[in-house]
């Protein structure tokens, strides 16, 4: 505001300052708002550039074919019969990999107590895969190892006594005999077999059959 005791000529001189000022603190915002600007568009430019690699990344890794997997031991059964039965199946190996079964599946999932043969085989006609252990020859840190070292679905883990092996991996018409959880045969067993076209149904449902007696997860 001019002051009233200035010259005409102080007064405007006045007015001048105080436009160059605000002429200044204007520019002065608007370079902070342009630094601003630039910072953003350049960490959002980072973030954009690491998700692309990220996806390159993962996209650029070789994608490997089950059907390449080759496991050591495997036994494979033809000819397996898929036809629903009522009662106890005396199947051919055991733990059976295939063969007539209930017609319920077993609900897929982690069992701290045996399950029934004939709703399992069934579940493993859906293009499930079924690990069993003779809880004899592990430790319970050795159980929770074999459990938390498989997917979520179309698993069934469960205790089977009386096995051969302390582990045994079966799918529809395969299967193999384990020395122990951390035989790297099951990881390749799973990948293989897992959801495999070589099951009869493969993508039919694991769930909203049979629940079996202790299903933890």
């Amino acid at each position: 505001m001019p002051n009233d005791n200035l010259t005409v000529k102080q007064q405007r001189e006045q007015r001048r300052q105080e436009k160059v000022a605000a002429l200044k603190a204007k520019q002065a915002a608007e370079r902070r708002r342009n630094r601003l600007g630039i910072i953003g568009a350049v960490v959002g430019g980072v973030a954009v550039i690491a998700i692309i690699v990220s996806i390159v990344i993962v996209n650029a890794q070789p994608q490997v074919d089950p059907e390449t997997i080759e496991i050591a031991d495997v036994e494979e059964f033809d000819g397996l019969e898929g036809t629903h039965v009522q009662g106890v199946v005396d199947y051919e190996m055991t733990p059976p990999a295939g063969g007539p079964h209930n017609q319920v599946w077993l609900n897929c999932g982690i069992y701290e107590e045996p399950v029934q043969n004939e709703n399992a085989v069934h579940s493993l006609e859906h293009g499930a895969v079924w690990v069993t252990y003779d809880p004899a020859a592990l430790s319970e840190a050795e159980i929770e190892t074999l459990r938390d070292s498989v997917p979520s679905t179309y698993m069934v883990v469960s205790p089977f006594e009386g096995l051969e092996s302390p582990v045994v991996a079966s799918a529809w018409g395969a299967q193999v005999a384990l020395d122990g959880v951390d035989d790297p045969r099951l990881q390749d067993f799973i990948t293989k077999y897992r959801q495999s076209q070589n099951a009869p149904e493969p993508g039919a449902l694991c769930t909203q059959g049979i629940e079996g007696e202790g299903l933890i997860s």
